[in-house]
């Protein structure tokens, strides 16, 4: 007697997830349900808490939008912990965004992939979830370059060129190589003092 395989999708008592949109998420914070100043954001339809920020994430953020500042000049926005929006059901918060300038600061609407020149995500605590979950949601939207840093080892995975869900273009730069982009040039070893 053949056995058919039953799958998840058949089966009637297998539960399925229950994704929310980003409007649904918006909605959320508009009714209290979750609060304004709450640390989480949105991956895939699923809630995400996100960890709570410590002072070498702190301090990098800080020195590394500071650089950005003072090489982008008024040519990007730089974007900092605050949300873009993948699709329908992805909204991060990246540490930092480079995006396309406007006259109104995206006041209007939310930046999409399509605005992100560049988007830096510094890692203590969430470093396997930043590169396992996020980074192949920023490939599947298509942002065009992603710098992951590990804030421990002041390495950086850099990732380049999306293309069919995945970068096709990937390297570790070592702290005390260049990280350079457009007129920006740092080795993050001299950023801050080392960690002891």
């Amino acid at each position: 007697m053949a056995t058919v395989p039953i799958t998840p999708s058949i089966f009637p008592g297998h539960p399925s997830r229950h994704r929310i949109t980003v409007n649904d998420f918006h909605r959320m914070a508009d009714v209290g349900i979750l609060r304004r100043d709450e640390r989480v954001e949105l991956i895939d339809g699923e809630i995400i808490d996100m960890s709570p920020i410590g002072q070498l994430h702190a301090a990098l953020v800080a020195v590394l939008a500071k650089a950005f500042h003072d090489a982008v000049g008024n040519s990007a926005i730089v974007w900092v912990q605050n949300p873009i929006v993948l699709d329908d059901t992805s909204e991060p918060q990246p540490d930092i965004a480079l995006l396309e300038p406007r006259e109104d600061y995206y006041s209007a609407r939310s930046p999409q992939p399509s605005d992100v020149m560049l988007l830096v995500e510094v890692a203590d605590t969430s470093l396997d979830h930043d590169l396992t979950a996020k980074v192949p949601r920023y490939a599947s939207a298509g942002v065009r370059e992603v710098w992951v840093i590990d804030a421990a080892t002041r390495q950086t995975h850099r990732f380049r060129k999306p293309a069919e869900g995945t970068y096709t273009d990937r390297d570790i730069v070592l702290p005390q190589s260049l990280l350079e982009y457009g007129r920006l040039s740092v080795a993050l070893a001299h950023l801050l003092p080392s960690v002891s």
